[in-house]
């Protein structure tokens, strides 16, 4: 199987995008904390969040992605467990979701995307965040407002988190990789 240091060249090898970057980051820094947390294979779920959405920007159609870069994931030899998560990350796919690390990637994609946008508002960023505040935010429908919140619900409940857990989760891992994401120690 690939090494974690494989999927990072490969990964900036298809994603030159700073903000994209930090996404795949902060996706990754999630699924780690929850690899953790679940007794998981941390670098597989990493590695998984890292990649996710290696092919966006070249691919970024429903048509292409993340067909695409699961295509080139396999030629590569990356496990299938991870394929399967990376396609069902993605609603288009009609790929369900039946393991832990689908059902956890899916439900910190789009919520470490907005927790990031809270952090962007905030003069503490990550520092100090709780989930209340990530929750009020969810609340204004005008801000990121780009991000599905009905997602972020439906991915903590496939879950089998509460919300306000999830996010103070989600919140830890990237706290953990603060400097990374762009946001310094924290």
């Amino acid at each position: 199987m690939p090494t974690y240091d494989d999927a990072l060249a490969l990964f900036h090898e298809w994603t030159t995008s700073e903000s994209l970057r930090r996404h795949a980051y902060g996706v990754e820094a999630a699924m780690k904390w929850y690899a953790h947390h679940f007794n998981e294979d941390e670098e597989l779920w990493r590695m998984t969040g890292l990649l996710h959405d290696m092919d966006y920007e070249k691919h970024p159609t429903p048509e292409e992605h993340p067909s695409v870069g699961v295509s080139v994931l396999r030629e590569l030899g990356y496990p299938e467990p991870m394929l399967t998560a990376i396609m069902g990350h993605a609603d288009h796919t009609g790929v369900a979701r039946t393991t832990l690390l689908a059902r956890t990637l899916y439900a910190v994609d789009e919520l470490s995307g907005f927790i990031t946008a809270v952090a962007y508002v905030r003069p503490t960023a990550l520092d100090g965040m709780t989930p209340r505040s990530v929750r009020k935010k969810l609340k204004d429908k005008a801000f990121a407002a780009a991000i599905g919140r009905d997602d972020i619900q439906k991915g903590a409940d496939d879950l089998g988190v509460e919300l306000t857990g999830h996010i103070a989760n989600v919140i830890a891992g990237m706290q953990a990789d603060a400097t990374r994401l762009g946001f310094g120690p924290s």
